[in-house]
């Protein structure tokens, strides 16, 4: 069964990092782009970007470039989401999705997601 299952977040302060992983299960990066998304409570889910091994490429968030990046280890069916210089601004829970074939697939499996909060 395909699985994803996202973990690295915590409480950090500004101007820190954290590095979430996505470890992937019964599924094939040659098959799947993985997003990733951000919720807060109250405001629109965001894609935050996405890496595709089949395009070999990585877009984000226009914002998001030069603080956050994705990376993955197909070794270890594991993406990445190193995130520098937080903000508290990017406090929400985070969640990787599996996308079909390429970045601009439809969304396939989701992740549980794992927090991120951000004090000042």
């Amino acid at each position: 069964e395909a699985r994803l299952v996202e973990s690295g977040g915590g409480s950090v302060q500004a101007g820190g990092s954290l590095r979430l992983s996505c470890a992937a299960s019964a599924l094939s990066f040659d098959d799947y782009a993985i997003g990733w998304f951000r919720q807060v409570p109250g405001k629109a889910r965001e894609r935050v970007g996405c890496i595709s091994s089949s395009e070999g490429s990585t877009n984000y968030l226009d914002n998001l470039k030069g603080r956050f990046t994705i990376s993955s280890d197909n070794a270890k069916n594991t993406v990445y989401l190193q995130m520098n210089s937080l903000k508290p601004e990017d406090t929400a829970v985070y969640y990787c999705v599996a996308l079909e074939s390429w970045c601009s697939g439809y969304e396939v499996f989701w992740g549980q997601g794992t927090q991120v909060t951000v004090s000042s």
